[in-house]
């Protein structure tokens, strides 16, 4: 069963287009109702998770989000071999909210790893905008480490990973007519990994990397 978090990122993302394949869209579309946020909190188990970030351009805001208000959410991309992980807030508002999604290339399970291209998707829920690096040239994770959490072993693993990276480019609207860089971000959140059933994988959210 997909997680609320999964599931209001699938419909924003499928709305907006970002299917895989699809072409963007001229404009930008209406508005999306908000779905509600689920009442355990980012790292309930640790109670330490965060994301701090600094946007420039179309919007200039220095983002502090840590506490019972934030939420997150990751695990692996289709392909297995990286990272896809989301934090979003109430911190704008309850007909508002921000949220980031991080598609991390090359990430092994456990590992510490560093210098990653990364993939941003940055979605303004409520606000009918979306900005998006459509690739994982454009940013980059500097270092991530990965700390276990809960039990260790199953087909479901809990654990705590901490990263820090930057942009170099910014992620741009679907008609590419605002631009917003990420300068920098560090963030501390859970991801569960998960064995496939047999067969093939079916793909949770739409793929962030085009």
């Amino acid at each position: 069963m997909k997680s609320p978090v999964a599931t209001a990122t699938a419909s924003i993302l499928t709305a907006l287009g970002l299917a895989i394949g699809a072409p963007a869209p001229a404009a930008q579309p209406e508005a999306i109702p908000l779905a509600p946020l689920q009442d355990v909190p980012c790292l309930a188990r640790t109670g330490n998770g965060y994301l701090r970030a600094r946007l420039r351009g179309a919007l200039d805001l220095d983002v502090a989000w840590d506490g019972a208000r934030l939420q997150c959410e990751g695990g692996w991309r289709p392909d297995g071999r990286g990272l896809r992980v989301s934090l979003t807030s109430e911190s704008r508002g309850s007909d508002r909210r921000l949220r980031f999604v991080f598609g991390i290339d090359d990430v092994p399970e456990g590992a510490t790893v560093r210098a990653r291209p990364t993939n941003l998707t940055v979605i303004f829920e409520g606000e009918q905008r979306l900005f998006a690096t459509r690739g994982s040239d454009k940013c980059t994770t500097d270092e991530l480490r990965q700390e276990r959490i809960g039990a260790l072993g199953g087909a479901r693993r809990s654990w705590r990973i901490v990263a820090r990276g930057f942009c170099v480019a910014p992620a741009t609207t679907l008609a590419g007519d605002a631009r917003l860089l990420l300068t920098s971000f560090d963030f501390a959140s859970e991801v569960t990994y998960e064995d496939p059933p047999p067969g093939p994988r079916p793909d949770p959210l739409p793929d962030l990397r085009q």
